[in-house]
């Protein structure tokens, strides 16, 4: 049995897949985290939960929610699980009146009943069950209550679909409706009525679908005559309007039956937003958070827990790999393969993984309590001057983490050309990939000044991301900028088994790099570090990587950073901006009682540091980033582009930042 799980953004959607099935999805406080179907089996096996994309309505606006469409028109499944947040019943049902139109067995999740209940909402699911007759169970998504009984009802075998249309859209839609079932009797195995609102609302997928089985002309012509009869009777402005009009009558009616609401007084969530989201606090605030989170991450518990691990690794384990060497008779090569490149350069990334933890840990703290969806909301009036929308700025938050599931949140943006910008726009955010950099750059050159120098590093990408947003919407993406609407959900308090669940989805994929791409990485630069036109075991300066390194240095000369070693790094970093550390540590590789921080003030002034740093910020996207924006895009030249863009920005302003820097006399 497959069952689809479907409900407006921010109900709780993947916060129930994730206890009916018992896996983890990843779960955000803010609309567009599920952007494509995703697919579990129930604890008790009793078939696949298809979670999919949130979505409003059945008629798409974005990529994101074209999937959904796309799922009910071209694959089968046995049953709907329509959740709802029982705080936002009015909304909420616009979708489930839809999906009863579909006709296939349904249930419905009543979700988020504390939240209802602390806003002084009371709602009578069984009254509701019996208004829409298909059955509703009270459930609380993230504590799991009620799950049980829902699974209970799911597995039920006498659901049947809903007996009964709900709206009765008049009698020139309806007798439509009866004339289009015609045309397309015995043609499909989808509900003709369903087929025929969405039809006559503009849904493109079901128009596609619907001229691929029937007479396009006919079909056609009972939706033009429609429209003449609603205008010269109704004075309807558009057909659309007209059926959402109709529905709002009935949700209207379904709503004042089944819900009794006490006002008592100005519910928390909105005093709160009233400071967070105020015009002229709400981005002091912010800032704030993120300085904060930045002094944790780098100053007051990252750095201890990155120095304890970086000399339990280059101590005790260097110290045993040696011996192992030693005991086994190594040769000169492994001896040498294993110690100045494995654990040089592995070691050197895993050092990092308490800060990116840390790091992750409180933007999952910031995401689940809900605050995230108040920075979009912040951002939006400086979105809307650069020719964005607030909703253009998630994508951006979540580049934070990693660029490449940012760039796929951009399904969620509505109107293409927007899509493309975001797309364009978020490699410039500062992934976790590159903290690794900052972290050894801050702490060799700014040691006083850790936290405010890398806010400084996230703030310079996203102003630099808004300037060249304003440029490309005023050249080449000329566009009008669409309405921005975001559904602000009640503040909660995380709980901690979710928050560690989030922080580990997120930082996994730092130390899985660090096993594979970063090992295999290592390997590789050790050996270019190693063999050069005159054999093996060459001075490194006089290696295939000091080669290769020494061809583009000169590049770099203006900018303060080069040398080969520099230039090298660089090259690596385009494969994954943690072997930037990985290919550092091999080629300044240092004893035991030395640090490579305090090798690096050799190459390096704070300038050049910073310099580099902002370079690093900037400059063309990783390899895996890069293959998601031709997926996402699926063009070669906005692809290049963005490599290209990318590199001229990172080069220029490096470029002014270091002249500029030595014009003033600081080095």
């Amino acid at each position: 049995m497959e069952i689809a799980l479907i409900g407006n953004p921010n109900t709780g959607k993947t916060s129930l897949f994730n206890n009916l099935t018992g896996s983890y999805e990843y779960v955000g406080n803010w609309s567009g985290v599920t952007v494509e179907k995703k697919v579990g089996v129930f604890k008790n096996n009793i078939g696949k939960l298809i979670d999919l994309p949130g979505v409003y309505t059945l008629n798409p606006l974005s990529k994101d929610e074209g999937v959904v469409t796309s799922f009910f028109l071209n694959e089968s499944v046995d049953r709907l699980l329509n959740i709802l947040d029982a705080s936002q019943l009015e909304r909420n049902l616009h979708l489930t009146l839809q999906l009863l139109e579909y006709e296939k067995p349904a249930l419905i999740g009543l979700n988020m009943i504390d939240v209802a209940n602390n806003r002084g909402i009371q709602i009578d699911a069984s009254k509701l069950a019996k208004v829409l007759g298909v059955p509703v169970v009270p459930v609380v998504a993230r504590s799991g209550k009620g799950c049980d009984k829902l699974v209970d009802v799911i597995s039920t075998k006498s659901i049947q679909p809903a007996n009964k249309h709900l709206v009765y859209y008049g009698k020139e839609v309806e007798e439509a409706i009866s004339s289009f079932t015609g045309e397309i009797m015995g043609k499909t195995i989808h509900s003709s009525r369903f087929l025929a609102v969405q039809y006559f609302e503009g849904n493109q997928y079901v128009r596609n679908y619907v001229h691929s089985i029937a007479n396009p002309q006919k079909i056609d012509e009972i939706l033009n005559n429609l429209e003449d009869k609603l205008q010269a009777r109704l004075n309807a402005k558009s057909l659309s309007n007209f059926i959402y009009a109709k529905r709002k009558e009935v949700i209207e009616k379904i709503v004042a039956e089944v819900a009794n609401r006490n006002d008592s007084g100005l519910p928390l969530s909105e005093k709160i937003d009233g400071i967070v989201t105020n015009r002229f606090l709400g981005m002091p605030i912010f800032l704030l958070l993120m300085y904060l989170m930045f002094m944790l991450t780098f100053d007051w518990l990252g750095t201890p827990l990155s120095d304890s691990l970086d000399a339990l690794l280059t101590g005790p384990v260097t110290t045993g790999f040696e011996s192992v060497l030693s005991a086994i008779h190594a040769s000169d090569f492994i001896h040498a393969l294993i110690i100045e490149g494995l654990v040089a350069g592995v070691g050197g990334v895993l050092v990092f993984v308490p800060q990116i933890f840390i790091l992750f840990f409180f933007i999952s703290l910031l995401e689940d309590s809900g605050y995230m969806a108040r920075v979009a909301l912040v951002m939006d009036r400086i979105m809307e001057s650069v020719g964005l929308n607030g909703k253009a700025f998630i994508p951006m938050m979540i580049g934070f983490g990693c660029n490449v599931p940012g760039i796929m949140a951009a399904r969620t943006i509505e109107t293409p050309r927007e899509r493309l910008l975001t797309i364009l726009l978020t490699p410039l955010m500062s992934c976790s990939a590159r903290l690794p950099v900052y972290a050894l750059f801050v702490g060799a050159f700014f040691a006083g000044h850790k936290a405010f120098v890398v806010l400084s590093l996230y703030v310079l990408g996203i102003v630099v991301a808004l300037t060249l947003a304003k440029v490309f919407s005023k050249t080449l993406l000329k566009s009008e900028t669409s309405l921005f609407v975001i559904e602000l959900p009640p503040y909660r308090l995380p709980q901690f088994q979710s928050l560690w669940r989030s922080t580990w989805d997120k930082g996994k994929g730092f130390v899985r790099k660090a096993g594979t791409f970063i090992f295999a990485g290592s390997v590789f630069i050790w050996l270019l570090s190693y063999a050069g036109p005159d054999g093996l075991k060459v001075n490194m300066d006089h290696s295939y990587l000091a080669l290769i390194g020494n061809t583009i240095a000169p590049i770099f000369n203006p900018i303060g950073f080069g040398t080969w070693q520099a230039a090298a790094s660089l090259i690596t970093g385009f494969l994954a901006k943690e072997a930037i550390i990985s290919t550092m540590n091999i080629i300044y590789f240092v004893p035991n009682d030395a640090s490579l921080q305090g090798l690096l003030a050799h190459y390096y002034t704070p300038l050049a540091a910073y310099s580099f740093m902002v370079f690093i910020l900037l400059y063309i996207p990783c390899l895996a980033t890069t293959a998601t924006i031709y997926k996402e895009t699926g063009s070669k030249k906005w692809t290049a582009f963005s490599m290209i863009y990318a590199f001229a920005i990172a080069y220029v302003l490096s470029l002014v930042i270091y002249q500029g820097g030595k014009l003033f006399g600081l080095m």
